[in-house]
């Protein structure tokens, strides 16, 4: 690590550790403000709030004190000037996009992206005469043509199941010239590893219940971007769609983020390793993971334990996923357990009643999330399931 690179992480660091409530005890933890209302002495006191003279907290709908220290904290580190938690990442995406996009208008959207993004799309946009374009955003000249007219780029890099890694500073600047808003999903990458603020991206979303947590008890999100953009979101969406951020969940988001550059460091560690290993077994087709699709592109700085391995027909799924031990069986990622997700059930979900995704990715695709267990402990889980499930 060069002396710059050092510096810059330990100064990252600090500002993940940072805390100063103004409580008079000093406390290493803030305490949880768990309220549902806050109130006023007295009538003058209620005006002046309401009037915007000095305005304060009254409902934990719209505000709370660990909320808003969850969304100063990842303003801070997205290099934003505001932020806004959710209830959920869909509550996140849906109001960032909500908030800049009217009936009639269009959005293109990068493909592979989250699926439950393509569905909200597909399914409540579509309502609303909302049309969307969807596009591969390593085709920059296909990106290009696709925006004039569009009111929003939405990104995702790397994106979901493939893991497909753009060159976000040169997309952005495409919606920028367009008169586009970008906005991105950084779930996979976090601020460890990439920054679209400062790459040129409008709007940063996440799922906060994935690695900002990093202990898979929280369900959360959050949007960063703007004090114009935020403003716009909250006080024009947010209220309304009533996906608001609970304060013990704000709470464990704060805790999560103390350990953060710890665990993302350990997780790439681990999963570019097993990444690597198996890109050399010969039951693995292919292995989807940025670092090994040739050099990481500019602005992301390293990689998280999410990706996935295709191994064709080459090795009975169902009985791979059942022979592992140590990773289990599970949608979500992010969290310190390891956990597989194969394609096919993804596929099955995706083809129900409810939906109109096309999952258009290989049936011998099995999603892994690396978690905390050791590498060792790791790859013998899944060199003997391979060996368990080979063909």
């Amino acid at each position: 690590m060069s002396d710059d690179s050092e510096t810059e992480h330990l100064a990252f660091a600090a500002r993940l550790l940072a805390h100063d409530d103004g409580d008079e005890y000093g406390p290493v933890v803030p305490p949880i403000t768990q309220t549902s209302l806050f109130t006023f002495g007295s009538y003058a006191e209620m005006e002046r709030n309401y009037t915007a003279e000095r305005p304060r907290t009254t409902y934990s709908r719209v505000g709370n004190p660990n909320v808003r220290a969850f969304e100063e904290k990842m303003a801070a580190l997205e290099g934003g000037e505001d932020a806004i938690g959710f209830a959920s990442g869909m509550g996140a995406i849906s109001s960032a996009v909500l908030a800049v996009v009217s009936p009639g208008e269009r959005i293109v959207c990068v493909r592979n992206v989250y699926p439950d993004t393509y569905r909200f799309f597909e399914i409540l946009l579509r309502r609303f005469d909302v049309s969307v374009d969807y596009v591969d955003g390593a085709d920059e000249e296909a990106v290009r043509a696709s925006l004039p007219g569009a009111q929003v780029l939405y990104l995702e890099s790397p994106t979901s199941w493939t893991m497909e890694a753009h060159v976000v500073s040169r997309l952005a600047a495409l919606a920028r010239e367009a008169g586009a808003i970008s906005i991105i999903d950084n779930s996979w990458a976090t601020p460890i590893f990439q920054r679209p603020l400062e790459l040129g991206c409008d709007v940063v979303v996440h799922s906060a219940s994935k690695y900002l947590c990093g202990h898979s008890d929280t369900v959360a999100g959050v949007a960063v971007a703007s004090r114009q953009h935020v403003e716009r979101i909250r006080s024009g969406i947010a209220p309304y769609l009533g996906a608001k951020l609970a304060p013990l969940d704000a709470w464990l988001l704060l805790r999560g983020l103390r350990t953060l550059t710890v665990r993302m460091k350990a997780i790439e560690a681990t999963a570019l390793t097993l990444a690597r290993r198996l890109a050399e077994h010969p039951a693995v087709e292919r292995v989807h993971h940025p670092a090994l699709m040739g050099d990481l592109p500019e602005g992301l700085h390293g990689t998280s334990g999410l990706f996935s391995v295709d191994f064709g027909d080459r090795v009975d799924i169902p009985r791979f996923i059942d022979a592992l031990a140590l990773f289990r069986l599970g949608v979500s990622w992010g969290g310190h357990e390891s956990l597989a997700m194969p394609a096919k059930l993804a596929r099955s979900q995706a083809n129900g009643p409810n939906s109109v995704i096309d999952f258009d990715v290989p049936p011998g695709l099995v999603r892994l999330n690396v978690g905390l267990e050791g590498l060792e402990a790791l790859w013998s889980d899944l060199e003997n399931a391979v060996e368990t499930s080979k063909r």
